[in-house]
């Protein structure tokens, strides 16, 4: 199987998997009901008209930056039109970024309370640092750098997917909504970083071979 099909099939799953996110989040669960009946002990701070406009604001950027990045990983793109793989780069680059600061408003009102606003802030502070990792390896030319450290940002787009995949899971077999949360938030973590470098060795092998 090439990479060119591969990545065409990745892309019609990300297309389908953005679709799904806006209209869950924005018409078939307009007020995040079912969301917000999990969360208990919340802050005196918790205001829901201002969490709901963060919220949106969050799950539109996370989509920007997966439909973006996904773009990106183009090579005819990336090549043949190169100012706007930068400035689509750089698009990626300010939604990533977004979305850790909204991520850093919601986190502290996350699902399990500080065993689960923890790892949602360091993914806050180290997907950018990672991203901006990549973006500094293209500009001194390290191409190959570039796409392994673009793949190991890229990857975190797809953290609330494997959020709900795993306490999804868990929940169908008995397990109560919070502890499947929380475990799904660290499972995400590890099946992220899992698959970013399962990614980078398949393509090294390919190199190689």
């Amino acid at each position: 199987m090439s990479l060119r099909f591969i990545y065409k099939l990745l892309l019609v799953f990300i297309g389908i998997y953005i679709l799904f996110t806006l209209t869950d989040n924005y018409i078939l669960d307009h007020q995040a009901s079912f969301f917000l009946e999990q969360k208990i002990n919340l802050r005196d701070s918790f205001r829901l008209p201002v969490w709901l406009d963060v919220m949106y604001v969050h799950v539109f950027v996370a989509c920007l930056a997966t439909l973006s990045g996904a773009v990106n990983f183009s090579r005819g793109l990336a090549w043949q039109k190169r100012k706007f793989h930068r400035i689509n780069g750089y698009i990626y680059v300010v939604s990533v970024i977004l979305v850790s600061l909204t991520s850093g408003y919601l986190a502290p009102y996350a699902t399990g309370g500080k065993l689960v606003s923890v790892p949602f802030n360091m993914v806050n502070l180290f997907w950018p640092i990672i991203t901006i990792v990549a973006i500094i390896h293209a500009k001194k030319g390290r191409l190959d750098k570039h796409w392994q450290w673009m793949i190991r940002s890229y990857v975190f787009c797809f953290t609330n997917m494997f959020i709900h995949l795993i306490s999804s899971v868990l929940y169908q077999t008995g397990v109560d909504y919070t502890r499947s949360y929380t475990i799904g938030v660290y499972g995400s973590i590890i099946v992220n970083v899992a698959i970013a470098e399962a990614i980078i060795l398949y393509l090294r092998s390919r190199k190689s071979s």
